[in-house]
């Protein structure tokens, strides 16, 4: 489970890194249908690592309290994503409020993503001291 935990989380960055450029290019001017599309399913993913991080706790399995705080700051800017840069007037303006929305998130998925990597997460939370 914990591989499993480890291959989706790269997922989940390598897709907000995806929305992210999608978002940049449609800050250009450029019309990409396609981003909402591809920006549901990194939510998606995202969900399934917030699942599958539950169950690994639910197994004991522990890893820095910062892993987990970074991880769910996540939901607020995938939040803000798909809320409040919906509500701006212009498209130009929802591509630029959903760019800064994704860059955040981006951020926040590569350091919960480095944080687990640092193999915390393989140790039972019975063996921790």
């Amino acid at each position: 489970m914990v591989a499993l935990h480890s291959a989706v989380g790269g997922l989940v960055v390598l897709a907000f890194v995806v929305v992210t450029i999608l978002n940049i290019l449609r800050v250009t001017g450029r019309d990409l249908p396609i981003a909402r599309t591809i920006s549901m399913i990194a939510g998606a993913l995202l969900l399934i690592q917030y699942i599958l991080g539950f169950l690994l706790l639910g197994a004991g399995f522990r890893n820095s309290m910062a892993h987990y705080v970074i991880a769910l700051l996540a939901i607020l800017t995938v939040g803000m994503e798909h809320g409040y840069a919906a509500t701006r007037d212009t498209s130009r303006q929802r591509a630029v409020a959903a760019t800064i929305a994704t860059l955040a998130t981006t951020i926040l998925v590569l350091i919960a993503y480095m944080i687990g990597m640092g193999g915390a997460a393989t140790t039972p939370a019975m063996l921790l001291p």
